[in-house]
């Protein structure tokens, strides 16, 4: 429950109660506006649940809302990622920098960190090329990835972090009781962080829950595909992603503290209104496959918040990696099916 605003210049600081605030950390040209970044009291110093994006005025308002928190980025303790997201590990590095904080991940994530770490620009760009092609994009979209980077890309040389956060165990924070609760699904290893702690507003629940991207008031999160070009499973993101949904329910906790938008404490509604939405959409999927169709002719015709045609360049790879997971789980299901011998492969219902 949001407590108190305190305003310094460029920075936005909300007190929770129980030795926990959060500062709105800016995302450049974004329309979700900014980061919530948690400063957990504990025993020996701040820890920050992420960091927010890797940009001089992002990390201005971090530094400018730690100093309204009573503390400085000098004396954080640890920093705690949710995913890897560069909008949540992205000033990671600086923060350690700055402070000597370890930084926290799970593995799954952490291994995602370091192949991109470790893979050039230019790998990247033909892995893009290859999947965009074999998913049916148009050549005039995947043209421009052919010709490789132009400039600088964020988020490809981020932070390493040198701790593994283990999926049901308390974090190391003293004071504290902060446990992980793995929820793969927007990511590989995305982890909310359950504070198994009385609420300090004493609503009725099971502590509170920072959900990072996994649970949000009114935006319903994109569901990634990451997968290693040098790894030919075939993942089901979308099935990780509800089950791990039923268990935060099971959790229900009394208060939901997101990384975008606000703090809520319906945790049990929104959890089967996410649950309801993916549901209805696969059950929309398969009317649009009743004629065979590629992954980007299915994104296309897929209902998003504006026309396809308004849809940015970037934000269409984002929508097509969304139709393949969606597809891949009704073809998990049994509700759908690869037509034999079409090149690029189409799908259809079953």
């Amino acid at each position: 429950m949001q407590t108190s605003q305190d305003r310094e210049p460029g920075a936005t600081v909300h007190d929770h109660g129980g030795g926990v605030r959060s500062v709105e950390v800016p995302i450049p040209d974004n329309p979700l506006g900014h980061t919530l970044v948690y400063v957990v009291d504990t025993d020996r110093g701040p820890v920050l649940i992420d960091t927010g994006w890797d940009d001089p005025a992002s990390w201005d308002t971090l530094t400018e809302g730690l100093r309204a928190c009573g503390t400085a980025i000098t004396e954080i303790h640890g920093v705690v990622i949710t995913h890897h997201h560069p909008d949540h590990h992205g000033l990671s590095g600086q923060v350690r920098e700055a402070s000597g904080a370890w930084i926290a991940m799970h593995a799954a994530d952490l291994a995602i960190v370091r192949r991109t770490r470790e893979t050039r620009p230019e790998r990247w760009f033909t892995y893009m090329t290859a999947k965009l092609t074999a998913a049916g994009a148009p050549e005039d979209h995947v043209a421009p990835l052919r010709a490789g980077p132009r400039r600088t890309l964020p988020g490809l040389s981020p932070a390493l972090p040198d701790r593994e956060i283990v999926p049901g165990e308390l974090l190391d924070l003293p004071g504290r009781r902060l446990r992980a609760i793995w929820t793969p699904g927007h990511t590989p290893g995305h982890v909310c962080l359950h504070l198994e702690e009385e609420h300090p507003g004493r609503l009725p629940g099971h502590g509170r829950l920072f959900s990072g991207d996994h649970v949000l008031p009114e935006i319903t999160p994109h569901i990634g595909l990451y997968e290693d070009p040098d790894d030919a499973t075939v993942t089901d993101p979308l099935g990780d992603y509800l089950d791990s949904l039923e268990r935060v329910g099971r959790l229900a906790p009394a208060e939901i503290l997101p990384a975008h938008q606000h703090t809520f404490t319906h945790a049990g509604a929104r959890v089967r209104e996410l649950l309801a939405h993916h549901e209805t959409r696969l059950t929309d999927l398969l009317s649009l496959l009743s004629t065979p169709l590629t992954p980007w002719q299915l994104a296309v015709r897929m209902e998003w918040n504006r026309p396809w045609e308004q849809i940015p360049y970037a934000s269409r790879n984002i929508a097509v990696s969304e139709a393949e997971a969606h597809l891949r789980r009704l073809v998990k299901l049994g509700r759908a099916e690869a037509v034999a011998g079409t090149e690029p492969v189409t799908y259809v219902a079953v």
